[in-house]
C-alpha cells in the first residue's frame, strides 16, 4: 500500500465520461493516461490533451502497457458485455448503474476477474458508489432509523435520451427535481413513507421537429412507463438555441439522509446527511473512477483478485497518500 509508482491508465470509450477521465488523470501525479481505445475511427477522435487513440481491438496488443482499464461505456448494453470480457485480462473499473441488475453483473464479472487473477471494481461513481457508502455507514451507525435518497436538481442523461427517441423530437434535456417539502419533512425527523413520485418531479425541455405534433409528444412523455408516468412531469417546448444556451451542461447532485433515534426510550433524534452539487456529472464521476483505478491497482498488487464494489475498497486504497501521510494529515 505504501508504493507510489506511476499507474498506467487506459480508457475504453471516449464520450463525456472518457473526456472526464482524461482530465482527472492529469490531476493525479501518480498516474498517466497511456491510451484511449474507441469503436469509432481513431483518426476522427481528437482528445483534449493529445492522448494517443487506438481502435478498440488494439487493447489486447497493449495489454502489457496498461495497469488499469477504465470502461466508459453505457450500462444498458456496453458494460454488461465489456466488463466481463476485459476483466479476465485487465484490472478494470466501470460505472455500471442499473441498480436492479448489479447482482447479475457482479456474478458475471467475478467469474472473469477471478479466473484471470485481476481486480474489477464495478458500479463506481456517486450513485451507485459514494451514495452507497454513505447509506452503508449511516445504517451501520444509526441502527434504528430510515434511509432517504433524493437526486437533483440535475440532468438525467438516460431520461433525456428516452425523450429524444420519441418521433418528432430533435433534442431534449430532462431534469430530476427533489420535492422540497418532502426533503424538509425528512430533515425534521418525521420519517415519512414516500413513493418515488412524492420525492421527485421531472422537468423536460424539448426541441420539436418543425411541424411535429407537440400535443402528442407531451402525451407520450408524460405516459412513458418507468420514466415519467409515476411523476408530476412538466414539458417545455423551446428552440434549439435556447436549449444550447440554457441547458448545455450536465449538472447533477443529490442528498443521502438517514434519520434515527437513540437512548433508553428513543428520546434523542439524529440526522446524517451527505450531499453533492455537481456542475458536471460525467467529470465528477470520472474523478471517482480514477480514484477507484488506483485502488484496483494497489489491491491487485497485494494479491487480491475478483470483482469488488466500493463496499470492498478500504478508504486508504483510494488516496494517493501513504498510510503514514493519511494518519499525519487526515486522521
Amino acid at each position: 500500500m505504501e508504493e507510489k509508482g506511476i499507474i498506467r491508465i487506459a480508457v475504453m470509450g471516449y464520450g463525456n465520461l472518457g473526456k472526464g477521465i482524461e482530465c482527472a488523470v492529469r490531476q493525479n501525479d501518480d498516474m498517466e493516461l497511456v491510451g484511449v481505445f474507441t469503436r469509432r475511427n481513431p483518426e476522427e477522435v481528437k482528445t483534449l490533451w493529445g492522448t494517443p487513440v487506438y481502435p478498440a481491438q488494439a487493447v489486447w496488443d497493449k495489454k502489457e502497457d496498461i495497469d488499469v482499464l477504465i470502461l466508459c461505456g453505457g450500462s444498458a448494453s456496453d458494460l454488461p458485455q465489456q466488463t466481463p470480457e476485459y476483466a479476465r485480462d485487465f484490472n478494470v473499473v466501470d460505472s455500471f448503474d442499473t441498480h436492479a441488475r448489479i447482482p447479475e453483473h457482479f456474478a458475471n464479472v467475478e467469474r472473469a476477474a477471478a479466473a484471470g487473477g485481476k481486480v474489477a471494481i464495478i458500479s463506481a461513481g456517486w450513485d451507485p458508489g459514494l451514495f452507497s457508502l454513505n447509506r452503508l455507514y449511516a445504517g451501520a451507525i444509526l441502527r434504528e432509523g430510515s434511509d432517504y435518497t433524493f437526486w437533483g436538481r440535475g440532468v438525467s442523461q438516460g431520461h433525456s435520451d428516452a425523450i429524444r427517441r420519441i418521433p418528432g423530437v430533435r433534442d431534449a434535456r430532462q431534469y430530476t427535481v427533489p420535492i422540497e417539502a418532502a426533503l424538509e419533512a425528512v430533515r425534521r425527523g418525521e420519517e415519512p413513507v414516500l413513493t418515488a413520485g412524492q420525492k421527485h418531479t421531472r422537468e423536460c425541455f424539448v426541441v420539436a421537429e418543425e411541424g411535429a405534433d407537440r400535443t402528442r409528444i407531451e402525451r407520450e412523455i408524460k405516459s412513458m412507463p418507468n420514466y415519467f408516468a409515476d411523476y408530476e412531469t412538466t414539458v417545455h417546448f423551446i428552440t434549439e438555441e435556447e436549449l444550447q444556451r440554457n441547458h448545455g451542461g450536465i449538472p447533477h447532485g443529490g442528498f443521502v439522509l438517514r434519520t434515527g433515534k437513540t437512548g433508553k426510550e428513543g428520546e434523542h433524534s439524529h440526522r446524517i446527511e451527505y450531499s453533492l452539487k455537481l456542475d458536471s456529472n460525467p467529470e465528477f464521476t470520472a474523478c471517482v473512477l480514477t480514484a477507484c483505478a488506483r485502488a484496483a491497482y494497489r489491491m491487485n498488487k497485494e494479491g487480491m483478485k475478483g470483482c469488488k464494489t466500493m463496499f470492498d475498497v478500504a478508504p486508504a486504497y483510494l488516496s494517493p497518500m501513504t498510510a503514514e501521510e493519511l494518519r499525519n494529515t487526515l486522521l
